[in-house]
């Protein structure tokens, strides 16, 4: 729970989340990297006060989410030609920011080009996302919040995805419990029992595809959103003294909690520490220890990855749309944080 006390920080975060997403959707255009892209948004978080709370990531058209770039430019598994826009692609960017560990999570659908090909897509997920939130009162039980989410999808022919929820955040914890359905779940589903609460703070995300399976699935391999994350599960300390981590192996692990907390992070921000304890090494050397740490500390759950998302029905003329906000309850409502 979040009090009235306790806000600025969380407000601030979702300023600076919310005024990313504006700042930025516009260099989503025809012939720019997805890598620019996020490097931008990254920048932008930094230089206006926030840190970003997860790699901001970016999924186009079929992909659904979680695929942020990593150090090597990999494409996702499955996806032909090159990671940069084309004109009438449909863009999700999702953005994520922290102050202090207090959190915003925002996202935008963008089509490149702006030829209206995906105006209904696009128009669907942003009133799914808005019905959603409207029935955020104290009490509402999760299933009215799905129900209505659902409802703006298909009113407007789309399939609402069943198997990607919004999620509660607490203080350095982006996804702390509560599952927020983004469909008619109905009221006995197991998963979404209880409802809204007041003082507690929710990311409200429904997503929908011109697909007719309303579900998505695994780009493999199973690291393949480039995104890892410390569990907390294990210290370091109790790692060393069972033997599982050597010295090299703490001191890297160290590096990245110390940085990081439990909250994702990028291979891409944390492969170039491995420069410090291995001055001079080639690339070819740095890559293979670095699978080596990578592996070793996922085996002792020290860290977790995450997969990139695509939907089940994935094709060229498959296409996925999300939007986002960030709210906190009050006893009157929700109070949209990711403004501006």
């Amino acid at each position: 729970m979040v009090e009235e006390s306790d806000l600025k920080q969380w407000r601030d975060a979702g300023h600076v989340a919310r005024r990313t997403l504006e700042g930025i959707k516009g260099e989503i255009v025809e012939g720019k990297t997805w890598d620019q892209v996020i490097d931008s948004a990254e920048r932008f978080i930094r230089r206006h006060g926030g840190t970003p709370a997860f790699p901001v990531t970016i999924s186009v058209n079929d992909i659904a989410a979680h695929y942020t770039t990593n150090s090597q430019l990999t494409a996702p598994n499955g996806f032909e030609g090159e990671m940069i826009f084309q004109k009438g692609d449909l863009v999700k960017l999702d953005v994520g920011v922290h102050i202090a560990g207090a959190l915003a999570d925002n996202a935008l659908t963008v089509e490149v080009g702006n030829g209206g090909n995906h105006t209904d897509q696009i128009k669907a997920a942003k009133d799914a996302r808005d019905a959603a939130i409207e029935k955020m009162h104290p009490g509402t039980p999760w299933h009215k919040i799905g129900a209505a989410a659902e409802q703006a999808h298909t009113d407007a022919g789309f399939e609402p995805i069943r198997n990607l929820c919004g999620h509660e955040l607490k203080r350095w914890n982006l996804h702390a419990g509560t599952s927020i359905p983004s469909h008619n779940c109905g009221s006995e589903n197991p998963g979404f029992k209880g409802g809204v609460e007041v003082g507690s703070v929710y990311a409200v995300e429904p997503f929908n595809t011109t697909g007719k399976s309303g579900m998505v699935e695994d780009i493999p391999p199973f690291s393949s959103s480039n995104i890892f994350r410390v569990t907390g599960d294990i210290t370091i300390r109790k790692a060393m003294s069972k033997g599982k981590l050597k010295p090299l192996g703490a001191t890297m692990a160290r590096y990245i909690e110390e940085r990081y907390h439990t909250l994702p992070f990028a291979e891409r921000w944390s492969y170039p520490l491995l420069e410090k304890p291995f001055p001079g090494e080639d690339e070819e050397t740095l890559r293979k220890k670095w699978n080596a740490l990578i592996k070793k500390l996922i085996s002792i759950r020290f860290l977790e990855t995450y997969t990139a998302l695509r939907c089940v029905d994935a094709g060229k003329k498959t296409t996925v749309g999300q939007f986002e906000h960030t709210v906190w309850i009050t006893e009157g409502g929700p109070e949209i944080l990711t403004v501006e």
